[in-house]
């Protein structure tokens, strides 16, 4: 747990690049912080018939599990283009990119450069400067949805969870895996109700059949 508290601390920002509004963390930085803190830190692209993407009505899903102190984190991403548009046919160019990205992504899972991903400045046991008395108004998770116009972003996400289910091996993964995605679910939920109600019967039928944990 002490190890995961440090990660959580490291400041990541002379190591972000910005595009179109998103941050990027350096993947070769951040596998590196990886190994320093757990020699022994590994990890795993899924492969689908043989090709390391998931093929879905032409555009790509990736899938990357990062492995540190013995926990296995699981990841997804989209195979996007420079405006985060999924891209129909990627090349090997662009399935590489993701790939690393994905990476970085469940890196952040185990604690590298987490705080990023929700939107903060720095992390959360660092001293932060003053905040200023006039509070910026947050936004509601309906001006976020409304904000968000892709909806075959949406609906990708909504699959993608449905066919994480048929290579899930234990409850316990299916659950980590829902922790891990909650604020696509919450968008899911709030502009596609009928595919997220779809997604949590999958899910519920899986929790029943699955095994508690791996090897039982």
């Amino acid at each position: 747990m002490d190890k995961i508290l440090e990660l959580l601390k490291l400041n990541v920002k002379d190591h972000t690049e910005k595009k179109n509004g998103l941050s990027y963390l350096s993947w070769a930085w951040a596998w590196t912080e990886a190994l320093k803190a757990d020699s022994n830190a590994s990890f795993e692209v899924t492969l689908f018939n043989g090709v390391p993407f998931m093929d879905i009505n032409g555009t790509g899903m990736v899938w990357v599990t990062v492995t540190m102190f013995g926990k296995p984190m699981t990841c997804f991403l989209p195979i996007m283009d420079h405006r985060n548009k999924p891209i129909q046919k990627p090349d090997a160019f662009q399935v590489n990119t993701s790939l690393m990205r994905c990476m970085t992504k469940a890196l952040a899972l185990h604690g590298i450069g987490l705080y990023i991903y929700a939107g903060e400045d720095l992390p959360e046991q660092e001293d932060a400067p003053a905040k200023s008395e006039v509070k910026t108004p947050v936004k509601t998770l309906e001006a976020k949805v409304r904000d968000d116009k892709d909806d075959a972003n949406i609906a990708l996400f909504g699959q993608s969870m449905i066919d994480f289910v048929g290579i899930c091996k234990s409850g316990q993964d299916l659950m980590s895996y829902w922790k891990a995605n909650q604020e696509q679910i919450e968008r899911l939920q709030a502009n596609n109700a009928a595919l997220y109600e779809k997604v949590v019967h999958v899910f519920k039928t899986a929790r029943a059949d699955l095994p508690a944990t791996k090897g039982e």
